[in-house]
């Protein structure tokens, strides 16, 4: 049986705290020291952008942009799929949901990922994000961030 198209909206309050503890209870956040209560700062911030993904009016993944990130440019501050709907499509529907939404408007599209997050930098590689820069010990001692960037 085909599975259905990911559905991806603005995210309402109730799906901001959901996207919290999702946040707060998972890597890479845990490791990076994320309690719910920084979560749920990041996500009821104004100044970002929080959308939803969504099956069959099921929450399975969030994505939290930033229209002037990093060096003028849009930056996606945040990327989370639910455990048990990883590998299935959700996050490239959230990264293409992310690119469309500033496709036409801006030259680069940024983003982080921890170093200890092989599988999510490995989905950014493939998806044409090039490493343009290491920052060490950002977010924690002994990981670096590394940032990457896709031509829009």
């Amino acid at each position: 049986m085909p599975t259905s198209p990911v559905d991806i909206r603005d995210a309402t309050g109730a799906d901001r705290d959901w996207a919290a503890a999702l946040m707060a209870g998972s890597d890479p956040w845990m490791r990076l020291g994320a309690t719910l209560a920084a979560c749920l700062d990041m996500c009821r911030d104004p100044r970002y952008e929080v959308y939803v993904a969504l099956r069959d009016g099921k929450r399975l993944g969030v994505v939290i942009l930033q229209d002037k990130g990093l060096a003028g440019s849009p930056y996606l501050k945040s990327i989370a799929v639910a455990e048990g709907v990883r590998s299935r499509g959700v996050g490239s529907a959230l990264l293409d949901f992310a690119e469309a939404r500033w496709r036409g408007e801006a030259r680069w599209f940024f983003l982080c990922v921890s170093s200890f997050n092989e599988r999510a930098r490995a989905l950014y590689e493939r998806r044409g994000y090039t490493a343009v820069g290491e920052l060490p010990d950002q977010v924690v001692d002994g990981a670096g961030e590394t940032v990457m960037r896709k031509r829009l």
